[in-house]
Parts: structure tokens; C-alpha cells; sequence
């Protein structure tokens, strides 16, 4: 079991555009990258980069600007960003199994009501693996 190779994309852009917000604080430089730098820093395709970064854009955790000065850059403080975010908006609530969703209907237990002993185990799973990624933030990350 693995994250989707758009999620690892997604956090190599995110890290890429955390360490540049970082340098920028230092150096009192621009904060923008144009998306082929993003790309090719990252190691993205291109068109795959844009895609991601539009979808970025759109969970408003990264800032488009269009124009010369034009670029992308950070819209949240690097304490405030965590690898969950990035799994949430990419795939969706983080679930271990499909059985812990809420649209899916157990057939283990069908005389009981409640949650099969699968369900309540891949439940306390998701839960703890979405607890680790938030506790994961870029300022943490980006200093490693």
C-alpha cells in the first residue's frame, strides 16, 4: 500500500515551495516560482506539475500569480501546512479501508447493527495514520 505518485508529486512541490519560502525569509528575495523551475526542481513533468499546482491552487494552499512577476508560492505558514492536507486534497479523506467509509455497507455482521471487529480495527488505523500526517508539518519537514 502506497500514496499515488500525484501525492508524492504534490508533497515534492509543496517541500520545493516551502524551502523557497524559507530562503525568501532569509534573503529577502521573491517567494514566486514560475511552474517549469517547479518542475524541473522537483522532477515533475511539466504538465503534470500544472495540474497538481492547479489543484494546489484550488484547496488555496498554494497562491497563483499571473503576469512577468507572475509564479506560484505558499498561501499558508509553514506551521500551519502538514502532509495531510496535501493527502486530503489530492485523494480525498485518508481511509485504510473501503469498508470504513461512510457510503459503504458492511456484509460481515449482517445480524448486528454495529460495526464489525474489521470495521472498528480499520477505523482506529485511519484514524492514527491521519493523526501522523498532521502532526507532520513543512516547518518540521523543510528543516530536516
Amino acid at each position: 500500500m502506497h500514496i499515488t505518485l500525484e501525492t508524492d508529486y504534490a508533497i515534492r512541490i509543496v517541500d520545493r515551495l516551502a524551502k523557497n519560502k524559507l530562503a525568501a525569509k532569509v534573503s529577502n528575495t521573491p517567494m514566486r516560482l514560475d511552474a517549469k523551475t517547479i518542475a524541473e526542481n522537483t522532477e515533475v513533468p511539466l504538465r503534470f506539475a500544472l495540474k497538481i499546482l492547479r489543484k494546489l491552487v484550488s484547496g488555496d494552499i498554494v497562491k497563483s500569480y499571473k503576469g512577468i512577476y507572475g509564479g506560484y508560492e505558499l498561501n499558508r505558514e509553514l506551521k500551519e501546512l502538514s502532509l495531510y492536507d496535501i493527502v486530503e486534497l489530492v485523494e480525498g479523506t485518508y481511509r485504510f479501508s473501503r469498508c470504513v467509509s461512510d457510503d459503504y455497507t458492511c456484509t460481515c455482521n449482517k445480524e448486528d447493527e454495529l460495526p464489525c471487529t474489521y470495521q472498528r480495527v480499520f477505523s482506529e488505523i485511519s484514524d492514527q495514520v491521519c493523526s501522523l500526517l498532521k502532526k507532520q508539518t513543512f516547518d518540521k519537514l523543510v528543516m530536516k
